[in-house]
């Protein structure tokens, strides 16, 4: 019966024990993280941890998919091809209207240049230019393009011409044969149908040396 009091108090003193004076089983050595495992820094905002890293790697799939999309050029809405082709006929278009106005402008000059060299230059322009538009013309009928209608000359002049008649003519055709120049150039070097750049080539000499002259030949 004396015994019965030292039990009791002695149950009593284990249950008033503070908790942190109850020993706990040992932790083991802390465990490094896997080196692919989700950090919270890692997280955009509002995801969440508990998910895991496998729940994001559909998302970085589409991110992925959608930036390469981006990079992706457009296709074709379709509709007329610009290219070589409508390169071709713009340059007839450009050479034949061109070329036609070139041979109106020396008939009506011939009838008021006063230097007899520069008569002689556009009578040349005159039979070459004529020549060159039907052998373009005869190439695009051929080819089934389309040509521009031939130019209707003016009236003849009436009068006599200014002082510096000669003058102002050479300098427009210098420009006019400037331009065709560059035009038939790079139709020769770079057209796509090859026809069309033989013309170019063959042609070009005559137009070179018609520029070479009107500058010769301008004061």
């Amino acid at each position: 019966m004396k015994r019965a009091p030292l039990t009791l108090m002695a149950a009593i003193g284990i249950l008033a024990a503070p908790a942190w004076a109850i020993s706990l089983p040992a932790a083991g050595p802390v465990q490094p993280m896997p080196e692919d495992s989700l950090t919270l820094a890692s997280l955009a905002p509002g995801e969440s941890l508990a998910a895991g890293s496998a729940s994001l790697v559909p998302l970085m799939a589409a991110d992925m998919q959608a930036n390469q999309t981006k990079t992706v050029d457009a296709p074709s809405t379709g509709g007329t091809e610009v290219g070589k082709p409508i390169d071709d006929i713009t340059f007839v278009k450009k050479a034949t209207e061109s070329g036609y106005k070139e041979v109106n402008s020396a008939k009506e000059a011939l009838l008021q240049l006063q230097q007899p060299e520069l008569k002689r230059i556009a009578e040349m322009l005159v039979n070459d230019h004529s020549g060159a538009n039907a052998r373009l013309s005869k190439l695009a009928e051929e080819k089934h393009w389309p040509v521009p209608a031939p130019q209707t000359q003016g009236p003849p002049p009436s009068g006599t011409a200014s002082s510096d008649f000669d003058q102002k003519w050479t300098a427009e055709m210098i420009a006019g044969h400037e331009r065709s120049v560059a035009l038939y150039r790079a139709q020769a070097k770079a057209g796509e149908d090859q026809d069309l750049r033989k013309f170019a080539r063959e042609t070009l000499p005559t137009i070179e040396r018609h520029l070479a002259e009107l500058k010769r030949l301008q004061k």
